[in-house]
């Protein structure tokens, strides 16, 4: 993998077919007249105005590198307390003033957001800037950047998409907030704040390196496939820090400048206005839809070299777990046996460990799974580990959270007596445990019914009273959402049943799904059809179900015979040389589709919900699997509505 240039700028190689994106707005096709610049361009006496193109798109928005300016406006964001609200910034060069293939090099600057009260979001805590790396071709991986002051490479002909996020305190003062976006371009060889380094940057380049030797140094006796891959990983990690800001003096012709005086910035750099108002209505801590997704533990167990069971293991699941709530999800790690049989369990933890009431007690968590057996093999007999966890979480407030995830679409009889039987066991400890499956059909050596969407309908009353929650695939309603109704006519919600549906390979475009390559309002819209459909859960498979790997910083390669990015919504930071995950763009919107379902909960409680599902439609949002909007300005009426209405 040949991750060249700034770590800022890299575009990284994942193995698959090349997708394409899909922009927004419209492309006013207009340039300056550059002629008048002669010769050699000195950034630090030409206003960044003239040497880039600037603008911004809503978080919807597939920005890809031949996408083409449009007017910049101030951006005028809304957010309840509690909420995330993203918008992305587009870069392009007009001229290059940079060297060895470089259009430029600028610098971006964020100020707090502040009211006229004196309030903050603060940068870096509550203003965070990432850089849209495409993967495939496509926009997705959101790589951090430095704050307060970030670097960027501009490269000639091509866009760079800037992805800002401002997340709002639950305490937070509503109000308006305002803020600045300084962009400045710079010498690429200047030396700049961003190139000093520090103690903390020292030692971040001390682990570095100390990384590549640590994977090269132990290959005596590897297979050759791993030396190569070793070997490759190493090249990659070098090039990238040779070629990292900290050593642009070294690979620059012109030697370093001085750092630009503030009065020159002050004059020169171009300034954006980022307006956020913040209203009374706070999002729930606790997600009212329960969103449970899987992470798989042995990716984590390869990729990352640690040995199921040790001090590193639980380190590393608990980063994972611990960065995934910030997406309003319910993490559960996983591991699959035969027959699509699944050990998932939400905390590595035994029940009577301190990290487990930690764990399930987080009011961010809305739903767990408790493992069927031992996660981390001990002395116990697997019925008695069951009997004595069970009976330890029936004791704790949290157990309402709790659901046992056995089996992953069973597809004939001998499968969905395994399923009966185990719920069996369980029950047998304790009667109110619910037991969740996934199905897209009934046994398929035991018809229930003439027809095969006859038998998937049955399902419930073949499972009945084993099952509890009923988990759907959406791909068996193709587009008609009018089948819902002969799905929940069969449920039994009086007795605890309840419909949750999931998405995975299927359904494929047009519909909803987290595909690479999809609109950025598809990815959104899996959240609107679960609303709209009424189900009241959500699970997703793999969240990090990449290709295995033995290092940490290989390359990604998502699983053959899978669409791109399907069980895959993250990547490791290690690729980006960052030691924390890296979100996806589709990530993110679901996030935002989440947050979604929280507003029109508040309109359902204040008219209703049907009137609350018509308003998808009356807002041009969200009409039916294959008909919903293509463009961002029906989601910010649609809030903004809710907003109007629901204000206090």
């Amino acid at each position: 993998m040949d991750n060249s240039g700034n770590p800022q700028d890299v575009v990284v190689p994942v193995e698959g077919v090349a997708g394409g994106g899909t922009s927004y707005g419209w492309n006013d096709g207009g340039t300056h007249d550059l002629s008048h610049f002669k010769g050699s361009i000195e950034p630090t006496e030409i206003p960044t105005k003239d040497l880039v193109h600037v603008w911004f798109m809503p978080s919807t928005a597939n920005i890809g590198t031949q996408d083409m300016p449009r007017h910049v406006e101030p951006i005028n964001l809304l957010a309840a307390r509690n909420e995330r609200e993203s918008v992305q910034l587009a870069i392009r060069p007009k001229v290059s003033w940079g060297g060895y293939g470089v259009a430029g090099t600028v610098q971006v600057r964020c100020s707090d957001l502040c009211s006229p009260s004196g309030d903050r979001l603060v940068v870096g805590q509550s203003l965070l800037l990432r850089r849209v790396v495409p993967i495939l071709g496509v926009p997705d991986a959101l790589v951090p950047l430095d704050l307060p002051v970030g670097q960027i490479n501009l490269f000639p002909g091509e866009t760079t998409a800037l992805w800002i996020s401002v997340d709002v305190p639950s305490a937070q003062p509503p109000g308006l907030y305002e803020g600045e976006i300084l962009i400045t371009a710079i010498k690429t060889d200047a030396e700049s704040p961003v190139q000093s380094l520090s103690k903390v940057e020292k030692h971040q380049l001390y682990r570095e390196l100390k990384e590549c030797l640590d994977i090269v140094d132990p290959i005596d006796g590897k297979p050759l496939d791993e030396v190569v891959e070793r070997v490759k990983s190493t090249t990659t990690s070098l090039r990238r820090i040779l070629l990292s800001p900290s050593f642009s003096e070294f690979s620059s012709e012109n030697g370093s400048v001085d750092v630009m005086e503030e009065d020159a910035i002050s004059s020169l750099t171009l300034r954006l206005k980022l307006n956020l108002t913040v209203w009374e209505f706070v999002l729930p801590e606790t997600p009212s839809l329960p969103a449970v997704f899987g992470i798989s533990d042995t990716v984590i167990e390869d990729r990352f070299g640690v040995q199921h069971g040790t001090s590193e293991w639980y380190e590393a699941l608990d980063q994972h777990f611990k960065w995934l709530l910030q997406y309003r999800i319910s993490p559960y790690f996983c591991r699959w046996a035969d027959g699509m049989r699944v050990l998932t369990y939400t905390c590595p933890w035994p029940a009577d460990h301190p990290k487990s009431d930690e764990y399930f007690s987080d009011p961010r968590l809305a739903a767990y799974a408790v493992p069927y057996k031992q996660v981390v093999s001990g002395n116990d007999a697997a019925k008695d580990y069951l009997q004595k966890q069970v009976e330890i979480l029936r004791t704790k407030n949290h157990w309402r959270k709790a659901y046992f995830y056995l089996w992953d679409e069973p597809l004939n009889l001998e499968q969905y007596d395994s399923v009966r039987s185990m719920a069996s066991d369980i029950h047998a400890y304790a009667p109110d445990a619910r037991i969740l499956t996934t199905y897209y059909c009934g046994p398929n050596d035991a018809p229930l019914a003439p027809t095969p969407f006859e038998a998937f309908v049955k399902v419930p009353s073949f499972l009945r009273p084993h099952n509890q929650i009923y988990c759907t695939s959406e791909w068996v309603l193709g587009n008609r959402e009018d089948l819902v109704k002969d799905i929940t006519a069969e449920l039994q919600p009086e007795n605890g049943e309840e419909w949750w549906t999931y998405v995975c390979m299927g359904p494929s475009d047009p519909h909803p799904n987290w595909h690479l390559g999809m609109r950025g309002t598809q990815h959104r819209a899996v959240m609107w059809r679960v609303w709209k459909e009424g189900g009241t859960g959500f699970l997703y498979w793999g969240a990090n179900c990449y290709e295995k790997a033995t290092v940490a910083s290989a390359e990604i390669k998502f699983r053959h015979g899978l669409p791109p990015g399907d069980g895959v919504l993250y990547y490791p930071g290690e690729v980006f040389s960052t030691n924390q995950p890296v979100a996806s763009l589709r990530l993110e919107r679901l996030l935002s589709g989440l947050q979604d379902i929280e507003y029109l909960r508040l309109y359902a409680s204040r008219y209703g919900r049907d009137e609350a599902t018509a308003l998808l439609d009356r807002a041009g949002v969200y009409f039916g699997p294959e008909r919903y909007t293509h463009e961002h300005m029906p989601i910010d009426a649609m809030r903004g509505q809710i907003f109007n209405s629901c204000r206090s």
